[in-house]
């Protein structure tokens, strides 16, 4: 029973992370579900700020179980936070919770939006957001969003009318809703929008409450709910053998780099919207009630009503191909209506299901998963009728380019068809569309504004496929695809990508030069084409000196990549700037950097970046040599460690013992590590233990709630909610004689300029009389907060605590931040004297 049990768990979990890269296969349940919402004419969008701020189990049972057309609108694609499965932040962050987004709407059943602001970090209140981001164009975004999707109905995740007691792109995104409601029917906003798509007026909009924004469940249970509408989403789907709430938890662990994965759950459960804007139901347990959800909403919808109503009573499910037929009259007559919206949206809708009613498998491979233009590339076709229907395949047409063909597609006599695409020169590499262009703190740069709002960047390789099912033309479009296999994971699909002939890459983005010493620094150049040849040249600030001037290289194969040495030499005093590859070929050149993103469970990216590393000549002195790292959640602090001269060896839980521990001067606690690392807890006396004999340890920040212990520091401290959003904020030195703000480094005000994003989050804000505050900042309007660095002398070595946004602060290459914490590894070392006076 315990092998079956663990096999049923290997193979949901290969499904769950296999699935996003899968072609969509409809069984019967699914096409009846996909009938079901066909013939209901009624739309809802959902309204937050993030990735993850989404209710799953409100989508869900809007989209399964009432069938509306659902959407989530996230205004900002996450890139603020931080990522627990790997190393990519801001950018490459914001493409993977992208991607998990579309994934969780391809499990729940929605659709998914976006606007162009951009999640610049932690904001406490809207006045902040709003200035950072650019208000009018957000509200513009949201009101766009409006105006494509014409949802019946907005549901907002946060309330609107209580600035400052949350996340302030929360509140944000409620205001900017609330705002764009009414706005969205008024042809005199943002009238360019109104010239495509028309004005739209929803007919109400809620917000999405529940005891938690009343303080207390008995609070909830004595207020006024007349204006609130309740519904069980619990519910249970047969046809699909899932509950409402399984789908949900299913779509919610699509979120991993953010830690969602979680257990399903089962059981009624009452979910509460109250009405902000527009006509309260009479029914409270049907928010459409009142609104034509019906085909009759449409002139000329009776005929097709009738039609697809008898699809949906009398559905076939042995065989679902017989219904087609009467599918292909309801598409001829949804062509014909006089409703843009209706029309487009349920001629998408029907051409899904009448492709899987006829079992049709339709598909183009390229032979390589990426190319650059002017490439020849190898295609093959395969059109599969897996049903009893008269189905011809007319033509193909590639990118534009159509072939005739003209044979009938039997029933499962597989055909398969070779043809080749020359890549044509006009066509751009394949990239996030909102990353183009250098955008600002607060918002992305799309200047195209067709892209605005879409989750991903179109294809640029389609097929369409023209065909004749039962005597009526049907054309089906399906994404170039690459399809392979692997001995340990079977069959894979991955995007098919134009790329650039040539990128190059210096693998380390800040280069710390601890020293006047020169260093050479690999250049790796990638062919995105055979036979590439050209010279790299590098682009510096003054005052930096590079040779050679320029490299040669030749690479005989696409995907091959060659690595060329350059020496950098820096100024004598401390500078710093950026420094640039640039790859000639031919009249052109490349600066960009192909960066591939590779998880189960979202599709392969590809994404172009400038290539560019900052050079940083530091004026830094430190002691001790060798520093072990506890991992937390993914940060970069060792590799800038390492860049100052540290050995570092990172350690496994499982690894910390006195003996080993007594090779290092310091241990260093990653990010979070007392929130993910179970079996840390277990380790607390040994590294206590080690502190007490001499040794530094330093604790990063974690989150005050899922502790895995409560005694993270030899002495009582405890964890707060508090932060210093603003990076800028001024920064006290409490403690300006202390050690570790004057040895072996002279810590100033200066080294608190240029930090990124934030100063620091999840201060403690108690800690017993052993500790010593240093540093006391805070956001405008706040108190001052005095936790952000805390050093207790414990035995013969110091526990340091510190919120300080260090994981932030190296990445960024700030000069400061590596001044400090090499004063931080140096406390209580003033002893330790070499020839030259330090050691280094």
């Amino acid at each position: 029973m315990q092998k079956l049990l663990a096999s049923l768990l290997f193979l949901l979990c290969f499904s769950l992370t296999t699935q996003a890269q899968q072609p969509e296969k409809l069984n019967a349940s699914e096409i009846h579900l996909a009938v079901k919402k066909l013939n209901f004419l009624g739309s809802v969008l959902y309204l937050a700020a993030h990735p993850d701020d989404e209710n799953t189990r409100l989508i869900s049972y809007m989209s399964n179980h009432v069938k509306a057309r659902t959407a989530y609108l996230s205004l900002t694609r996450g890139d603020g936070g931080q990522n627990l499965i790997g190393p990519e932040i801001r950018e490459l962050l914001g493409v993977i919770r992208t991607q998990e987004l579309l994934a969780a709407r391809r499990t729940d059943g929605g659709e998914q939006r976006f606007t162009r602001a951009n999640d610049f970090g932690y904001s406490k209140h809207p006045d902040e957001t709003l200035a950072i981001w650019n208000k009018n164009e957000v509200l513009s975004d949201v009101v766009l969003a409006i105006r494509q999707f014409k949802p019946d109905i907005i549901i907002n995740r946060f309330d609107h009318r209580s600035p400052g007691t949350t996340h302030g792109h929360h509140t944000s995104s409620a205001m900017l809703s609330v705002e764009a409601f009414d706005l969205a029917n008024d042809k005199n906003a943002f009238p360019e929008q109104v010239k495509q798509y028309g004005t739209w007026q929803p007919q109400r909009e809620f917000f999405n409450t529940s005891w938690w924004f009343y303080g207390s469940q008995e609070k909830f249970d004595e207020a006024d709910k007349t204006n609130l509408l309740n519904f069980d989403i619990g519910v249970y789907y047969p046809a699909l053998g899932l509950s409402n709430n399984e789908i949900a938890a299913l779509a919610s662990s699509k979120h991993l780099c953010q830690g969602f994965g979680r257990l399903t759950q089962r059981g009624s459960q009452t979910e509460y919207i109250e009405l902000i804007k527009g006509d309260l139901p009479e029914d409270k347990s049907n928010l459409f009630d009142g609104i034509n959800t019906t085909w009759t909403r449409v002139k000329g919808g009776a005929k097709i009503e009738s039609i697809l109503k008898k699809v949906e009573t009398n559905f076939n499910f042995e065989n679902p191909a017989s219904h087609l037929d009467q599918l292909l009259k309801a598409k001829q007559l949804i062509e014909k209506i006089d409703n843009p919206q209706w029309k487009d949206q349920k001629i998408k809708e029907i051409n899904r299901i009448i492709e899987a009613c006829a079992g049709l498998y339709l598909e183009a491979s390229a032979s390589t998963p990426t190319a650059a233009t002017g490439q020849s590339v190898d295609i093959t076709i395969e059109a599969l009728n897996r049903s009893n229907a008269i189905i011809k395949l007319d033509s193909y047409s590639i990118s534009n380019t159509e072939t005739n063909y003209g044979k009938p597609l039997n029933t499962n006599d597989k055909q398969e068809l070779k043809a080749q695409l020359d890549i044509p020169s006009t066509l751009q590499p394949t990239a996030p569309y909102w990353l183009n262009k250098k955008g600002s703190l607060g918002m992305y740069r799309v200047d195209d504004t067709n892209l605005i709002g879409k989750p991903e960047t179109p294809r640029a390789i389609t097929v369409a496929f023209n065909l004749n099912i039962n005597g009526v033309p049907f054309t089906i479009t399906k994404d170039l695809i690459y399809r392979y296999s692997k001995p340990d994971k079977g069959e894979l699909y991955r995007p098919f990508e134009i790329i650039p002939e040539a990128s190059a890459k210096i693998s380390q983005k800040v280069i710390i030069f601890e020293n006047d010493q020169q260093k050479d620094i690999p250049v790796t150049v990638k062919a995105g084409k055979d036979n590439l040849e050209g010279y790299v040249t590098i682009a510096h600030p003054k005052g930096w000196s590079v040779f050679p001037e320029k490299q040669k290289f030749i690479i005989a194969n696409k995907d091959q990549e060659q690595t060329l040495l350059f020496t950098v030499i820096p100024p004598k005093n401390q500078n710093e700037g950026l420094m640039t590859p640039m790859i000639h070929v031919g009249d052109n050149v490349y600066t960009k950097e192909l960066v591939e993103i590779d998880y189960e469970h979202i599709p392969f990216q590809t994404v172009l970046l400038p290539s560019e590393s900052k050079i940083v000549r530091l004026d830094i002195k430190k002691r001790g040599e060798n520093i072990a790292y506890i991992e937390g959640a993914g940060d970069v602090v060792p590799a800038s460690l390492q860049q100052i001269g540290y050995n570092v060896m990172v350690l496994k839980p499982e690894e910390i013992t006195a003996e080993r521990l007594s090779a290092f001067d310091a241990v260093v606690v990653g990010i979070r590590a007392y929130n993910i690392v179970d079996h840390l807890k277990f380790k607390q006396d040994i590294l206590f233990d080690f502190v007490e004999k001499g040794g530094n340890m330093i604790v990063q920040y974690n989150t005050n709630r899922r502790l895995k212990t409560d005694q993270i520091a030899p002495y009582d401290l405890k964890l707060s909610r508090d932060r210093v959003t603003d990076e800028n904020a001024e920064v006290i030195l409490l403690a300006p004689d202390h050690e570790v703000l004057n040895f072996p480094n002279k810590i100033t005000s200066n080294d608190f300029e240029g930090w990124t994003q934030e100063r620091g989050l999840y201060f403690p804000d108690e800690w017993a009389s052993e500790f010593t505050p240093i540093l006391s900042m805070h956001d405008k309007d706040e108190t001052a907060k005095t936790g952000s660095l805390l050093v207790a002398k414990h035995g013969k070595g110091h526990y340091i605590y510190t919120g300080l946004s260090f994981f932030r602060e190296f990445p960024a290459g700030v000069s400061g931040a590596y001044r400090l914490f090499a004063n931080m590894l140096s406390i209580g070392k003033s002893d330790l004297k070499t020839d030259n006076g330090l050691k280094n």
